[in-house]
């Protein structure tokens, strides 16, 4: 019969209680006596309950049976082999110096260009005159609190003198138009996604040991190719509205899903309205710098006899950017998990998206082809109707709905 688990708990609390009063020659011969009353099993209850591995209780076992005057002998503390640091004199410092050259050694250290892998570090402290395995140089990084990191996104480019400014003036915008009962959105491009049977990330659940399976690779499938979700979220309303295109990420495509949804719905929540506020990240189709991006908005404006303002966030805010927070978390958190088997499903997976406080999302799918790489003449430019705002113009600016003559 095998060892049960109340066995094990019950030595475990005796263990417990007696332990603080042991050597550690001590220890062992306690478990080596308790074994050896259990019988069989013994050795397999003492190494459960204890921790000890299987040789030190044979070892226990051995020192009782022996008669060696010897046998009552207890380690001094801190008796023993000596560690490889303490024989080897400086041999941390130089490690240090090699992993953090910047602050604790010489900034031009060959190894600042290379990945610190264990073996490299080990024989560069070799070339150094130390003796040390790759091993041994993995122990003493844990000892002094390393570990292996991935990078991680925190930093903001907080450089700009007028950054926090530019996010006063935009939420003073927005306040301002609401207060009218004007339209706000904020815009942006969620990440492209490979339609097929992929990996997504997230966990739902499944029958325990039945995982959903999918591909063991994430090449593109010529034949469904991929998904660009555009997203445009009413400020006001926290209301969520995305266009699922099929081809580029262009401002031309941009432009042409905040015209999808003003005709879908904006229209219809805003009758009276003669403005409309737009904030958006600075790059990407929808960036400060995008000459078609101001080109195809003026179209927008001047089709919808609209007065179009645009408020860009400083480069390197993005994720202030409403939309980020408000909608396109939750629409990853919805399809968490679920594999974006066809276009149809990330429609139906965006336009299900809600939240407690009342978020709703509805999604269509725009299966036009935008043409890359148009180019946009500074003699095209000259004849918007652009007029850039006294803060900061290169950020903020608005378009009238009447081409300049």
């Amino acid at each position: 019969m095998g060892v049960t688990s109340e066995e094990i708990e019950r030595v475990k609390l005796k263990y417990i209680e007696i332990k603080g009063c042991l050597s550690e020659k001590g220890r062992r011969l306690w478990a080596a006596v308790e074994a050896k009353a259990y019988g069989r099993g013994g050795i397999v209850l003492l190494c459960k309950a204890t921790g000890m591995s299987n040789a030190t209780i044979h070892k226990g076992i051995r020192e009782l049976s022996s008669n060696d005057e010897q046998s009552d002998r207890v380690r001094r503390k801190g008796g023993g082999r000596k560690s490889i640091a303490q024989k080897q004199p400086g041999l941390i410092n130089a490690l240090e110096s090699m992993v953090e050259p910047f602050s604790k050694g010489d900034p031009e250290n060959p190894l600042r260009w290379t990945s610190k892998s264990t073996r490299k570090l080990a024989a560069s402290l070799n070339e150094n005159n130390y003796k040390v395995s790759h091993t041994s140089v993995g122990v003493l990084l844990h000892q002094l609190g390393y570990s292996l990191q991935a990078n991680k996104k925190t930093l903001e480019n907080s450089n700009h003198e007028d950054r926090n400014e530019q996010f006063a003036f935009i939420n003073q915008s927005v306040k301002e138009l609401q207060k009218k009962g004007q339209p706000t959105i904020s815009v942006d491009t969620k990440k492209k996604e490979n339609i097929g049977n992929f990996k997504n990330n997230g966990r739902e659940y499944s029958k325990k040991g039945k995982p959903l399976e999918v591909k063991g690779h994430d090449f593109i499938d010529k034949k469904l190719g991929k998904v660009v979700p555009y997203g445009i979220y009413d400020i006001g309303k926290n209301e969520g509205w995305v266009s699922v295109g099929i081809s580029s990420d262009t401002a031309e495509f941009a432009v042409n899903s905040i015209r999808t949804w003003w005709f879908t719905d904006g229209v219809k929540k805003y009758p009276s309205a003669t403005e409309l506020l737009i904030t958006a990240d600075c790059g990407g189709s929808n960036g400060y710098r995008t000459r078609l991006w101001k080109v195809e908005l003026q179209k927008l404006s001047d089709e919808l006899n609209l007065e179009i303002k645009v408020r860009h966030f400083p480069p390197g805010t993005s994720k202030w950017n409403k939309i980020e927070h408000r909608l396109f978390s939750y629409i990853s958190k919805n399809w968490r998990g679920k594999p974006l088997l066809t276009r149809e499903t990330v429609v139906n997976l965006i336009s299900n998206t809600t939240t407690t406080t009342g978020l709703t999302v509805a999604a269509v799918l725009d299966e036009n082809n935008y043409q890359t790489g148009i180019k946009i003449t500074d003699e095209e430019m000259l004849k918007l109707n652009k007029i850039g705002e006294d803060f900061h113009p290169e950020w903020c600016d608005r378009h009238g709905h009447e081409l300049a003559g």
